[in-house]
């Protein structure tokens, strides 16, 4: 079994679309994107004099992106062209003005020299205001030429303070250009205007909007939405899991995106082949206010309703996304004639969660979900425990048994013989 826990970021596959519950990428077309030009990132820093803050991990928000950067840009894959750009660095006056104007680019987007680029952060301070609609205008500027991918990774601890160019209106303009541009967005500070616009922003693209408060968080989101720009891209299907394991729809290896109401099961239906092993991952996204305490739960069952093997996650506090994974190893088949085709087995996953929320939230639709299939070859001498069969528990029920038994006995041996050898002396 392997769970495995995603704050924003996330699974094995990150939650490409979370309010929108749709994927990024869109259909196939002539003017699409060519897979072989080099994908193009920009990553846009608010350096606004609210980075001065020193509530991430007991430093500045400032120290925490700049220490993020370098560990991003240490693993920038070669095939990416990545360039850095600055809101609110250099103007430190009241002039709305001259504020609303401050944003520049302070590494070309190109071939990655990492010490130059690592050299220009270090020298930002925090200074100014906050214009994230002009830093988003000018990250497109600069992302402009070529067939490649674009994205615009943006990281910021506030809202835009340079109205009325509203940077949400900013965003979909920029999607209404049709150059293939997405914006993820980063918000350092869990407000709620500030959740608001920055997932408008992200929302109007096909980005994905994530909160951070950890150096660690934050690296590691920077570097998945980096990497990502340097992988195919892949569109989700939209599924509806079913209320029973009996009428659940039939999944092949792929991603899926579907809604869950709080509190409800879904269910799912894959064949899985002898010599198969069978990977499942799960992300679902609070995209509401909910309450603290709250799980979700992947469960691999036979059709007769026996479990398998589960994943499970849990969490108390602000989430925006909770993720949990499973693995199952279907064995060969001894003796089989190689000319017959070999049975599947149905596996049934059902999904649940215990998130719950005030009685103001609106609980429909549910919260999107993105659940992720994949088939491969079942390792030789799998050390998974659910290769042995310990997901249904009466193995590892036995094993605690005999384990108990045994020293039991082992212990009664040793008494009696320190008793026989103390009466004998």
């Amino acid at each position: 079994m392997i769970t495995r826990k995603r704050l924003t970021a996330g699974v094995c596959v990150l939650l490409a679309t979370l309010a929108a519950g749709l994927g990024t990428a869109l259909p196939a077309a002539a003017d699409e994107p060519s897979s072989s030009a080099s994908p193009k990132v920009e990553l846009v820093l608010d350096v606004s004099g609210s980075m001065r803050a020193r509530d991430i991990d007991g430093q500045s928000r400032i120290s925490a992106a700049k220490q993020a950067f370098n560990d991003v840009l240490d693993a920038v894959p070669e095939e990416v062209q990545l360039g850095i750009r600055t809101l609110g660095a250099d103007y430190p006056g009241d002039d709305r003005k001259t504020g609303c104007k401050d944003t520049k680019q302070l590494y070309p987007v190109g071939p990655l020299d990492r010490t130059e680029a690592k050299a220009a952060v270090a020298t930002l301070a925090p200074t100014g205001w906050t214009p994230i609609g002009p830093a988003l205008l000018g990250a497109a500027d600069d992302l402009e030429g070529g067939d490649s991918t674009r994205r615009i990774v943006l990281i910021t601890d506030g809202e835009d303070t340079c109205g009325p160019l509203d940077p949400c209106e900013v965003a979909r303009d920029i999607a209404a250009r049709g150059i293939h541009l997405v914006i993820d967005t980063l918000g350092l500070v869990p407000n709620a205007k500030i959740r608001q616009q920055l997932t408008c922003i992200a929302e109007a693209t096909g980005g994905t909007y994530t909160a951070v408060q950890h150096t660690e968080e934050l690296s590691g989101r920077v570097k998945q939405l980096v990497d990502r720009a340097a992988e195919p891209v892949v569109t989700p299907v939209a599924t509806e899991g079913a209320g029973s394991c009996s009428e659940a729809p039939q999944l092949k290896a792929g991603l899926y995106t579907d809604r869950q109401e709080f509190g409800k099961h879904r269910w799912y239906r894959v064949d899985v082949l002898p010599g198969q092993e069978l990977r499942a991952s799960v992300s679902v996204a609070a995209d509401r206010a909910v309450n603290n305490d709250y799980g979700v739960l992947l469960r691999a069952v036979t059709a007769h309703g026996r479990e398998i093997v589960r994943g499970a996650e849990s969490g108390t506090g602000r989430t925006d996304v909770i993720s949990s994974g499973l693995r199952y190893p279907k064995a060969e088949q001894d003796g089989t004639d190689s000319d017959v085709k070999p049975a599947a087995e149905t596996v049934c996953l059902q999904l649940s969660n215990s998130f719950s929320a005030p009685a103001s939230v609106k609980t429909t639709p549910g919260m999107p979900v993105e659940l992720t299939i994949d088939l491969v070859a079942a390792p030789d001498e799998a050390a998974d425990a659910a290769a042995f069969g310990l997901g249904r528990g009466w193995w590892l029920l036995g094993v605690m048994v005999l384990t108990g038994l045994v020293a039991g006995l082992l212990t009664g041996w040793i008494s009696r013989w320190r008793v026989a050898v103390w009466r004998t002396n």
